[in-house]
Formats: structure tokens, C-alpha cells, sequence
């Protein structure tokens, strides 16, 4: 099947190929003629896989970290985060519809080769950092339930490979239902957690209130960074642009419109309930930890281990380990796709979905495997924030080529995006690449 491209959206280097995700493109039918919920019902769920970048193991890591430390204080920059989020993923569901293109693809249309393969190999790293936490988290996962060892529940971790396998074959929205599943697992784990904890909700509403002290205090701006990181994600940049193709929307412009605002009210949605998910790690730190004086539990071994002493409830650990087990396997599948994306959309090499995720995951295990082989729980815990920050750190090679895209008539015809769009998407692809320069400062002078 080949790709159908609107006539105005014609300012691209190359043209012609495939799409990414070819097996499952187009194959949600869209409901035309019937009520509108009914086709805004259609477009329910990739949101919910975007989602998955704020509860994936190395976010855990970060706002465990920041929450002991710091208690509420770093709320503020995950609602900033989350704000950030939902501007971007809308632009990726603008070129993605606008232009018929991923986000990787579009990139390769659009640079010549050589800025094409740097951006290719940054977002290369970005995945290789979000698996790592993955498969770290789940490890420790499958150790706080089962008690398997550390290094074997690495190696584990590679076998999720047929459980994707298995969902792809019986269509995508099989994918979307399990990540949704497991989200709503996550998420009931946190509500009881959270009663358990009974925290301070006027601390917990003025956490929300950004601070001068994240931009000064150099250790609070590692974390913050890292929570950035961990909820903007750039491999989520890519997924989303693709996943949108999922849906057969039709070609027309009145149809492109609807479309792109049921696809930007899915993840708008899916983003506002992760925000309270992701909030909740840390309120749980917060309230469990800082306030009673650990303020270094950052392992989350640690924190699994200290929960039921400080909670009164033996049934808390059990709790948080099962939404970290969840939260591994989500984070697995979605990594798993924005890595076929990117090596389908830069390098137009179409591989089977397996051999993909073990090229991805032996990349992530290797490290993994001799940071807990090595360090033990604390190494890993290091890793995933590492991780979190690395992740940072490529945001801005992905986040400047979407918004410079979408801000392109000639590349997006009818749907470039507005003014006011563009402007505010400018100020986070500025802030986040001021921030990061700040953090890499600090780190080699200060």
C-alpha cells in the first residue's frame, strides 16, 4: 500500500515510499456517516500509548529522587512538562495528518542525507536510553514480586518481544487495549497508595507554583531535567506521528480537519490523566519520604522496602511494585514501535518487528545488565536517572525539525499550523535547549 499525499503539501526534497508501521497503516476504520462521538471514539488510544512516556521506570526513578529530596517543589515542572507535552504532540498529529509523513520520514524528505543520519543516531540514543529504563525497571519489578535476581529479570525482559508480536498480528487496537489496561492498573495502584499516605494537599497545590530555586539550585535542575526527560520524550515525538496513520480518516480536507482534532483531543485527554499518574509518584515520595527525613531514597528497591514500615500497610509495596511491573512491560511496547518507526522512516530498512526489538533491547541490556551486575540496586537507580537526563538532552533534535515542519506551508498545505501554535512550540524548543546548555555547564564548571 502506498501512501496517499495531499496535492498542497508538495515542499519536500523526496517523495514516495511506504509509511512506517505499513502492516497496521490505515487499518482503523473511521465511521464517515455515523454520529460524531462514534468517530471520535475511533480515535481513542494512541494518546494512551504517548501517555506511557510518564510512567515508564525511569520516570519513577526521577520523581522518587525529586520527591524525597525536594518534597512538592518539582510538581511545578512536571505540570510545565506536561503542558510542554501536549503542545508538541498536537504538532505531531498535525504532520502526521498535514503531511502524510512520520516524523522521522519527514525528516529524511526534508535535510540532506548527512543531517538526516545525525538525527537518525540522536534518536537512536533517545531509544536505547528509554529501553535501559525499561528494562531495569521491570527487572526490579520482577524482582520486588518474585524475587528473581536482578541480572536474570534483565535478560527476561527480551522476551516481551512475543507478546507484541502476538497483539500486532490481531490488529493494532489489541496494542492500544493492553496499554490502556495496564494504565488503569498503574493508576488504581497510585489512587490506593496515595490514601495510604494521606498527604498535605495545600503543600501538594503549591508544589504546582514554579520556583527560581529549580534554576539555581544546580542538584534540584538535574532532577527537573530528569523529569523533563522522562515526560517529554523524544522517541514520543515519533511514535505519535505515526500511530495517528493508523486511522483511516480518508483524504479530504474537511476529513484531515476532524481528524486532526479528535487526534489532538485523544491525546490532550490521555496526557492530562498521565499528569496525575506521573504527580502521583512523587506526591507519594513527598509525602512518605521528605516528610519524615529520608530525603536520599532514590533506589526504588528502597522505596518498595520502606513503604510498608511507613505506610501501616503491608499491602502498599505489593501495590507499587505491580504498577512498576506494568509500567515496564507499557513502556516496552512503545519503544519497541518508535524504534521501527525511526529505522523504517530514516534508513527506509523494513526489518521484522522481532529482530528490531532484540537489536534495540541487546543495545539497552548490556548496560543494564553490567550496571546491576556491578553496582547492584544502587548503580540502577543512577542508570535510569542517567537515563532521564540523556533523554533531555536529544529532545531539542526532535522537537526543532517538528516545529520548523509544521510551521511550513508549503510542507503542510491547508494544515500549517497557526501563528500562536508555532510561537509557543518556539519557546519550548528555546527553553528546553536553554536548560539543557545550563545543565552541561553546571556539570563541567560548577
Amino acid at each position: 500500500m502506498h501512501q496517499k499525499r495531499s496535492s498542497t503539501a508538495g515542499g519536500w526534497r523526496t517523495e514516495g515510499g511506504d509509511p512506517a508501521l505499513l502492516d497496521v497503516y490505515r487499518s482503523v476504520p473511521v465511521d464517515r456517516k455515523g454520529p460524531a462521538w462514534r468517530r471520535a471514539a475511533a480515535f481513542f488510544g494512541p494518546g494512551y500509548l504517548v501517555a506511557v512516556g510518564y510512567m515508564d521506570p525511569g520516570n519513577w526513578a526521577t520523581s522518587l529522587a525529586g520527591g524525597s529530596r525536594f518534597g512538592y517543589t518539582l510538581l511545578a515542572v512536571a505540570l510545565v512538562s506536561n503542558i510542554m507535552a501536549i503542545i508538541l504532540q498536537s504538532l505531531c498529529a498535525r504532520l502526521a495528518i498535514g503531511s502524510g509523513r512520520d516524523l522521522a520520514r519527514a525528516c529524511r524528505d526534508a535535510f540532506p542525507r548527512p543531517v538526516g543520519f545525525v538525527l537518525w543516531f540522536m534518536a537512536e540514543i533517545a531509544i536505547i536510553a528509554t529501553d535501559i529504563a525499561e528494562v531495569i525497571g521491570t527487572a526490579i519489578g520482577l524482582n520486588l514480586l518474585f524475587g528473581i535476581p536482578l541480572e536474570i529479570g534483565v535478560i527476561i525482559t527480551a522476551l516481551d518481544v512475543f507478546l507484541i508480536l502476538y497483539l500486532q498480528k490481531l490488529g493494532f487496537r489489541w496494542v492500544e487495549a493492553l496499554i490502556i489496561a495496564l494504565v488503569a492498573v498503574i493508576a488504581a495502584c497510585f489512587v490506593v497508595q496515595i490514601g495510604l499516605a494521606d498527604p498535605n494537599w495545600g503543600e501538594v497545590i503549591r508544589g504546582f507554583a514554579p520556583t527560581t530555586e529549580i534554576l539555581t539550585n544546580p542538584d534540584m535542575l538535574y532532577l527537573a531535567l530528569g523529569i523533563l526527560g522522562a515526560t517529554v520524550m523524544p522517541h514520543n515525538l515519533y511514535l505519535h506521528s505515526a500511530i495517528v496513520q493508523t486511522r483511516d480518516y480518508g483524504t479530504s480536507l474537511p476529513e484531515k480537519r476532524e481528524a486532526l482534532k479528535f487526534a489532538t483531543l485523544d491525546s490532550t485527554v490521555a496526557l492530562m490523566f498521565a499528569l496525575l499518574v506521573n504527580a502521583s509518584i512523587l506526591i507519594l515520595a513527598a509525602a512518605t519520604f521528605h516528610t519524615s527525613g529520608r530525603t536520599e531514597v532514590a533506589e526504588i528497591g528502597e522505596a518498595h522496602a520502606l513503604l510498608a514500615p511507613m505506610l501501616g500497610a503491608a499491602i502498599a509495596p505489593t501495590l507499587f511494585a505491580v504498577a512498576l511491573l506494568c509500567s515496564g512491560i507499557n513502556s516496552t511496547v512503545t519503544a519497541t514501535l518508535a524504534g521501527q518507526i525511526v529505522m523504517e522512516g530514516f534508513l527506509r530498512i523494513r526489518v521484522a518487528p522481532w529482530l528490531r526489538r532484540l537489536i534495540t533491547r541487546l543495545l539497552a541490556i548490556v548496560p543494564a545488565a553490567l550496571a546491576t551486575a556491578w553496582y547492584g540496586e544502587s548503580g540502577t537507580a543512577q542508570l535510569l536517572i542517567l537515563s532521564q537526563v540523556v533523554l533531555s538532552l536529544q529532545l531539542s533534535f526532535a522537537v526543532v525539525p517538528l516545529v520548523l515542519f509544521t510551521a511550513d506551508k508549503s510542507k503542510m498545505g491547508a494544515l500549517v499550523a497557526p501563528a500562536w501554535l508555532i510561537a509557543l512550540a518556539g519557546v519550548i524548543a528555546v527553553t528546553i535547549a536553554a536548560l539543557n546548555m545550563k545543565m552541561l555547564w553546571d556539570f563541567a564548571f560548577g
